[in-house]
């Protein structure tokens, strides 16, 4: 039994607050965020284990901050992942911001 080789399609999905890659309609991994005015502020990222090593992780971080600088927006990599990718992506340089003690005070407020 053959896999379909359709290409991975990255979502933003503003009412959970993340992008999500989906490789055949299914979910394989989610990089989540919250809005501060002007600014991303993204705290997590995964990619389920059926699908590791696919490079998924890296192609949805990419088409999610490529989306950030089209909306304007501004990135906080509180994300350990995040801030690993663009650390290797200096064309994104131009719109991070740092993590602040600020930033994660208000983080752990809006998630609660």
């Amino acid at each position: 039994m053959s896999q379909s080789s359709a290409a991975p399609v990255v979502v933003r999905a503003d009412a959970r607050n993340r992008y999500e890659i989906l490789v055949n309609g299914k979910r394989a991994g989610l990089t989540a965020y919250r809005d501060r005015g002007a600014q991303r502020v993204f705290y997590h990222t995964e990619v389920d284990e059926a699908f590791a090593g696919q490079g998924l992780a890296s192609r949805l971080v990419q088409e999610a901050l490529t989306d950030v600088r089209a909306q304007g927006k501004r990135i906080v990599p509180v994300c350990p992942y995040v801030a690993k990718f663009l650390q290797k992506h200096e064309e994104f340089t131009d719109i991070v911001d740092p993590v602040t003690p600020e930033i994660l005070s208000w983080l752990d407020t809006e998630r609660g």
